[in-house]
């Protein structure tokens, strides 16, 4: 009955902005920490962003000044906002819900 779902991933130039969505359903998103992720080829997954039950957030030094992250709670849903996007940026993109995990958006920043 849970499950976080990603969207909103897509090719976009250097230099260009993508928004992620995560929508969830069986859990509430404002009672607990959420996490966004990602993973490029051939590299570990590494952790993006939090933002907590309070409204908190932080961010990785790869992606500080750069990413945003919100929650609409009445859609029980958060967003990444990506902006300056270099094609390092580039992987799938994950949201977090304690043990919960979404499929997952492909980014993909190129010219």
């Amino acid at each position: 009955q849970v499950a976080l779902v990603e969207s909103g991933g897509g090719l976009v130039q250097p230099g260009g902005s993508l928004k992620l969505s995560c929508a969830a359903s069986g859990i509430i998103l404002s009672r607990g920490t959420m996490g966004w992720y990602r993973q490029a080829p051939g590299k570990q997954r590494e952790w993006v962003a939090i933002l907590t039950s309070a409204g908190a957030t932080n961010y990785a030094d790869s992606v500080k000044g750069r990413f945003t992250v919100s929650r609409d709670s009445a859609k029980n849903t958060v967003y990444l906002q990506m902006n300056s996007l270099n094609p390092s940026d580039t992987a799938v993109y994950f949201c977090n819900f304690a043990q919960f995990w979404g499929q997952g958006t492909q980014v993909t920043v190129s010219s």
